[in-house]
């Protein structure tokens, strides 16, 4: 039987690496692919390392936050990113999205 819950952990730790190199919103949405409703996904929600742990090694900034799953990012270029629980938006939508609420 193949390790599927070792290989997901390697994919996961495969994206927060290549996260710390993010610069614009467009690089977190190609790392972070759509999963359903949102432009994007992160599925290791409850692993060791965080997506926001991850931008801020890349130089981006917290610009709003309501909680460590809920909150908005700003990449060096000036995009953003709205990350809530997992899905993540392109642009700060840290109010507009009412499922989040």
């Amino acid at each position: 039987m193949p390790d599927t819950h070792g290989t997901f952990w390697a994919a996961i730790a495969d994206q927060l690496q290549k996260l710390r190199t993010a610069k614009t919103a467009d690089d977190v949405l190609r790392i972070l692919p759509s999963d359903g409703d949102a432009p994007g996904f992160f599925k290791g929600s409850g692993g060791d390392g965080t997506v926001s742990e991850a931008l801020h090694a890349a130089g981006w900034e917290q610009v709003w936050a309501e909680s460590s799953f809920y909150y908005t990012m700003r990449a060096p270029d000036g995009s953003m990113i709205t990350y809530i629980e997992g899905d993540i938006f392109p642009g700060d939508h840290h109010g507009d999205i009412p499922s989040a609420r």
